[in-house]
């Protein structure tokens, strides 16, 4: 991307904590990236007081968007998109429809981030839903993609398809797969296993053009099996909190482990390098930062709870994808991918007129 300033529009009241997290991982970020503008969303006295407390870094890296209302970890959509129209939300997407910034990033409720981020960008061409996407880290050294983690509770088997080609799409334009290989989450590897939405999805993604590997299990996500791993929101965002929890288990037994007794200490103090390697690798701080993919501009998604390390993490993403062309990549692949949108409508047709019609 040849542009040489990055703009990242930011919801600063959203997450558990807000201002508290955002304004010092927005200076740590800036310091780190100066050529990156952040448009700070929010209550504009309390972001410049919160400036003032973290320091001066120069007026040339901010902007400060006012916003007088905050959409809260338990507002409901209705109330996010119909009552709070100049919440910190709606203002820093507006800033990415506006033109304003390249991508806009909150740590505050997923629904109506979602539903905020799709009524004003809208979805593009050929896509129903978006959905959430992130890297997860694989035995391979690198990670894989994963989605739907939680936009989308109930889902079709086109909709299933229509995650695998935006997965492929995020695939190759930031993580420079030529052709992503496709796996779709089910209970085991075989073609006969799964509910009927999975093995109606598989028969999709099977016509559609796509490289379908087939069938993955929950192990193979980590053992890195596929670039792309696609599953309906409600599964996605359990594996998802599952291996968070079980990383966050590891590090504690294992700290535990090596503070229980002087000989563990010692042999604590000969694993430390092993270990931290093992921390960095599984922290899943540094993983934080999930696209919503779909929509006509770059949305990130940051963990509710992130403290500012993870923020910065996220906001690290932001600026990835706006660097690697994330929304020109996905488009491109969705277009190239339409007649394989368009088969698999055929075939879904089809399927749906022999299951309601069938012969004598």
């Amino acid at each position: 991307m040849s542009k040489t300033e990055i703009r990242i529009a930011i919801d600063c009241m959203g997450g558990d904590a807000g201002l508290p997290v955002t304004l010092p991982a927005a200076c740590q970020f800036a310091k780190q990236n100066p050529d990156t503008r952040l448009l700070l969303a929010g209550d504009a006295a309390a972001i410049e007081a919160a400036l003032r407390a973290q320091g001066s870094l120069g007026a040339g890296w901010y902007e400060i968007l006012p916003a007088s209302e905050v959409v809260l970890m338990d507002d409901s959509i209705e109330v996010a998109l119909r009552r709070k129209k100049d919440s910190s939300m709606r203002v820093a997407v507006q800033a990415v429809k506006d033109g304003r910034a390249d991508a806009c990033i909150s740590a505050g409720n997923t629904g109506a981030w979602m539903a905020i981020s799709r009524y004003i960008l809208k979805t593009l061409d050929g896509i129903d839903r978006p959905a959430i996407a992130t890297s997860i880290p694989n035995q391979k050294g690198g990670a894989t993609t994963m989605l739907d983690l939680g936009a989308n509770v109930d889902c079709s088997a086109e909709h299933l398809l229509q995650f695998a080609i935006m997965g492929s799409a995020l695939a190759s334009a930031v993580d420079h797969h030529k052709r992503p290989t496709i796996g779709l989450l089910n209970i085991g590897e075989e073609i006969i296993k799964g509910n009927e939405i999975v093995k109606r999805a598989a028969e999709l993604l099977r016509a559609s053009g796509l490289n379908f590997y087939g069938n993955v299990e929950g192990d193979d996500i980590c053992k890195g099996t596929v670039d792309v791993v696609v599953c309906d929101g409600f599964v996605g965002n359990v594996v998802l909190k599952s291996m968070e929890g079980l990383a966050k288990m590891v590090a504690n037994m294992m700290r535990a482990e090596f503070t229980r007794d002087s000989l563990s200490m010692a042999a604590g103090v000969l694993a430390r390098p092993v270990l931290n390697r093992f921390r960095d690798r599984v922290d899943n701080r540094r993983y934080n930062g999930a696209a919503l993919l779909g929509l006509r501009g770059i949305v990130i998604k940051s963990h509710g709870s992130a403290d500012a390390y993870a923020f910065v993490c996220a906001l690290q993403r932001a600026r990835e994808a706006v660097h690697n062309g994330l929304l020109d990549g996905t488009t491109s692949a969705i277009d190239s991918l339409r007649q394989s949108l368009q088969a698999a409508a055929a075939l879904s047709a089809k399927i749906t007129n022999e299951l309601s019609d069938p012969a004598p």
